[in-house]
């Protein structure tokens, strides 16, 4: 079924992003930008959290989530324990919910704005697993630009 697909794609790159995490040898880089690079690897981080939380988590799951997606560019210095705690528990929160899912659910429409154009559900769980590694390429090549030792 689609979601045992999706639960191993969420869980093997949200698994990678703890890693790269973990791989910064200077922690206060994890907030660090430079030259053409606007957002931090935190602020990806808690982007990609706030992303799922509120897409997979609140609108799929029911779970009460409130996105400030404000805060997931402007917090800064965050500790790197509670990223990966975040990254953690939103793991908890994307199969928890993955898994409730029906064939029936995967195929009702979904729209994000009254104003877009409809697509399934099954459709628009395949973006945002294609948003999460968009941004785990960049947390990616970010670690290797900024903390190359």
């Amino acid at each position: 079924m689609m979601t045992t697909s999706l639960i191993k794609l969420f869980h093997k790159d949200l698994t990678k992003l703890k890693q790269e995490l973990e791989c910064y040898t200077n922690e206060a880089l994890l907030w660090g930008v430079t030259d053409g690079i606007s957002n931090s690897t935190g602020n990806l981080c808690l982007h990609i959290v706030g992303n799922l939380n509120h897409f997979i988590g609140a609108e799929f799951g029911n779970t009460g989530y409130v996105r400030q997606r404000d805060l997931e560019f402007s917090l800064k210095q965050v500790p790197g324990a509670e990223l990966i705690q975040q990254v953690d528990q939103v793991m908890v929160i994307v199969e928890n919910t993955l898994k409730t899912l029906t064939p029936e659910d995967l195929q009702k429409d979904y729209r994000r704005r009254a104003d877009e154009d409809a697509m399934t559900t099954e459709y628009f769980l395949m973006h945002l697993a294609m948003h999460l590694a968009y941004h785990l390429g960049q947390i990616n090549y970010h670690r290797r630009l900024l903390d190359s030792h």
